[in-house]
């Protein structure tokens, strides 16, 4: 572990790596099972308990995530038993956010529309821990000189007005763009200056008496949607697999 520390990553930045892979591998290996479960081919079935209940794994995911969590609190940066946390915790993570829009739902939406917001999460979650470990820092700090690290004044203003871009971007409706600002600044900016998004808070409270306003936000929406709606779900059901039509039911049951 020391070896790749000193000559391929940044020191300290290890047990993040670790836990990024084993978090992809995770949710690759079990989008890959629950698909041939799915298609009814190979070994692998549905886990129920003695009383018929489908134990959705993240179950088992809640429970490696809090022990890898509280395992890494305990190792520190460095060793192998933060390496063994980071990994443990990578496994939880990606167990868990395979199923996020189940439990954002509270119901099996897994094969359906909806689930599509758990490979979301997952890409949106990997991209962002990419960004951290290729030496993006949060909120612009990465961007500041060796003097002004030494003025809290000016890290203060910098995270603040990289901080309020990303809350503007978010008030618009423009949820991807305001989470990636936060990593890099430069995006949360580009969110911040176009026109909100229709439906949004920022449009509901500040295109009200604008109709031109709210008629151009709605053709830009429009045509984004149309150009972009179409290879994001091809990405999605490549990745995850292609969700169906059935109604959604209760957590009981798969």
């Amino acid at each position: 572990m020391g070896w790749l520390e000193r000559n391929i990553i940044e020191p300290g930045k290890l047990p993040l790596l670790l836990a990024l892979v084993s978090f992809v591998l995770t949710f690759l290996i079990t989008r890959g099972i629950t698909r041939l479960i799915r298609a009814g081919k190979g070994p692998f079935r549905n886990v129920s308990s003695s009383s018929g209940v489908h134990v959705h794994h993240v179950v088992p995911g809640v429970i490696l995530t809090i022990a890898g969590g509280f395992g890494a609190v305990a190792a520190g940066q460095h060793g192998f038993g933060s390496g063994l946390a980071a990994v443990i915790f990578g496994i939880g993570a990606g167990l868990v956010l395979d199923e996020f829009a189940l439990v954002l739902h509270l119901a099996d939406v897994y094969w359906t529309e909806a689930g599509r917001k758990s490979v979301e999460m997952v890409v949106l979650t990997a991209s962002l821990v990419g960004l951290l470990l290729i030496g993006f820092s949060p909120l612009g700090v990465n961007d500041l000189s060796d003097d002004q690290e030494q003025n809290r004044a000016t890290v203060i203003v910098n995270i603040v007005v990289n901080f309020v871009f990303a809350l503007i971007a978010l008030f618009k409706g423009k949820t991807r763009l305001a989470v990636f600002g936060v990593i890099v600044p430069v995006i949360a900016l580009i969110g911040a200056v176009r026109l909100a998004r229709p439906g949004s808070y920022w449009a509901k409270r500040f295109y009200r008496r604008r109709p031109r306003a709210r008629a151009k936000s709605g053709l830009r929406a429009y045509r984004h949607d149309r150009r972009w709606l179409g290879p994001r779900r091809a990405f999605q059901d490549w990745i995850g697999g292609a969700p169906d039509q059935q109604p959604t039911r209760s957590l009981e049951h798969h």
